[in-house]
């Protein structure tokens, strides 16, 4: 390697040279301390834009409800109350809204997943004569809006064709539509498609069949993706609200989503804000749970392709 070559590779991976301020700007202690200054006001904007409102909704719910109403920006002038979260568990059955929100997110996501893992293998990997055909029309259905095939997917789970069974008021009528996403089965698809190809020739060459290399090569590959795929699965499962409302009729087997605008009108402030925060600490903890399967989606995706 050449002095040239060595050069242009150090100035290339120098973060000062990247950098709008040079290196002998930041040895100045005015600069230093300007941008130390700059970086903590930048944080703390982000942490009050972002923990604030959550912070808020914590306080109203374990305020009471003349607190809050007459000063919504006091902490806590008569102490925290931890009833509100009591009372709105046992006294309107929000536990069962909760129980039925999980069942609804674990069917969604075991049905999610199974349908973009096999979809997106034998796209990207096995690839039949007609995987274009299955690829066009999956590309073609994120041009239908939802609300479009809204009526047709109602009629179907009121009388499923051939068989003639209605799955109106079950669990099924949520999990089997959530369960078949585009979106879902094309990130798997491109996240396949990176995997060497010589990994599966060799385990052809070793007698491996389909099921094998699912099971030994792709899926231990593969989780980066199936946390992305999965936290996005449990989201849009946990906030979708119209169709629950309408296959879905038995107030009892409603999930969180469709239950908390009817108890608005029921309880009292202070307890609906307690409802609330409940139900904003399900998604924002599966977001730290699963928060590091985005960054290494992306870095896998690019290392699996190079």
């Amino acid at each position: 390697m050449t002095t040239e070559t060595t050069g242009r590779r150090r100035v290339g991976q120098d973060p000062a040279e990247r950098s709008i301020l040079s290196f002998l700007d930041r040895r100045r202690p005015a600069v230093r301390a300007s941008v130390a200054a700059i970086g903590a006001l930048v944080i703390a904007g982000l942490v009050i834009l972002c923990a604030g409102p959550l912070f808020w909704l914590f306080k109203a719910a374990t305020s009471t409800t003349t607190e809050t109403l007459s000063a919504p920006f006091s902490l806590w002038p008569s102490g925290i109350h931890w009833d509100s979260f009591v009372q709105v568990w046992t006294r309107v059955d929000f536990g069962r809204y909760f129980w039925n929100t999980l069942a609804l997110m674990a069917g969604s996501l075991f049905l999610g997943l199974l349908v973009a893992t096999t979809g997106g293998y034998g796209l990207a990997v096995l690839r039949p004569k007609y995987a274009k055909a299955v690829f066009a029309a999956l590309l073609a259905t994120l041009f239908i809006p939802g609300v479009i095939s809204l009526v047709a997917l109602y009629l179907t789970v009121i009388e499923i064709p051939l068989v003639h069974v209605s799955l109106l008021g079950s669990m099924w009528a949520v999990w089997l539509p959530s369960s078949a996403n585009a979106v879902n089965v094309l990130l798997m698809q491109r996240f396949f498609a990176n995997i060497p190809r010589e990994l599966f020739n060799a385990a052809r060459i070793d007698g491996a069949g389909p099921f094998r290399m699912f099971f030994s090569i792709v899926l231990p590959m593969s989780r980066p993706i199936l946390g992305v795929v999965s936290l996005l699965t449990l989201v849009g499962s946990y906030k979708e609200f119209l169709w629950p409302l309408l296959v879905l009729p038995n107030p009892q087997d409603q999930p969180i989503s469709v239950a908390l605008p009817r108890l608005q009108s029921s309880i009292d402030f202070s307890q609906f804000m307690a409802a609330l925060f409940i139900s904003v600490i399900i998604p924002v903890g599966l977001f730290l749970v699963l928060q590091r399967q985005f960054l290494q989606a992306a870095g896998n995706a690019g290392a699996l392709k190079g």
